[in-house]
């Protein structure tokens, strides 16, 4: 088909999204499928629901044969302008919360952790020890 140099925007490659009309982006270029929707062997539910949209990703996790790449220069029909395909973002995980790393509370809480137990042992003793005199 050859592109002869023409350059698409994503919204003039979104306007042909049916069976009788399916352009995809791959790579970077524009491929018009429509001829090639019947014979997909993945059906053409896989190739309509790609249009719209960059579908590079989608076409390099199926990992295709070299035979399916050569096979794609005879759809070709231009290139697509970069700038109006919106930026992927990446994901960037919520900041956690800062703990205290105040060496005076760690400092406490050990010694609490030491204490409390020793407290509770010193005052079953007492215990122990008023219940025995007072029998």
């Amino acid at each position: 088909m050859g592109g002869d140099g023409k350059v698409f925007t994503l919204a003039q490659v979104s306007e042909h999204d049916n069976p009788k009309d399916c352009w995809l982006i791959i790579g970077g270029k524009v491929y018009d499928v429509t001829k090639f929707l019947e014979d997909h062997p993945g059906g053409d539910d896989v190739l309509l629901s790609a249009t719209g949209k960059d579908a590079t990703d989608d076409f390099e996790d199926v990992g295709h044969s070299t035979g399916a790449r050569d096979m794609m220069e005879q759809y070709y029909v231009g290139d697509i302008d970069s700038s109006t395909i919106p930026q992927k973002t990446t994901y960037k995980p919520p900041k956690q919360p800062h703990y205290n790393q105040d060496k005076t509370s760690e400092f406490i809480i050990k010694l609490l952790q030491f204490l409390v137990p020793l407290a509770i042992l010193g005052l079953a003793f007492a215990v122990r020890i008023y219940t025995k005199s007072t029998n």
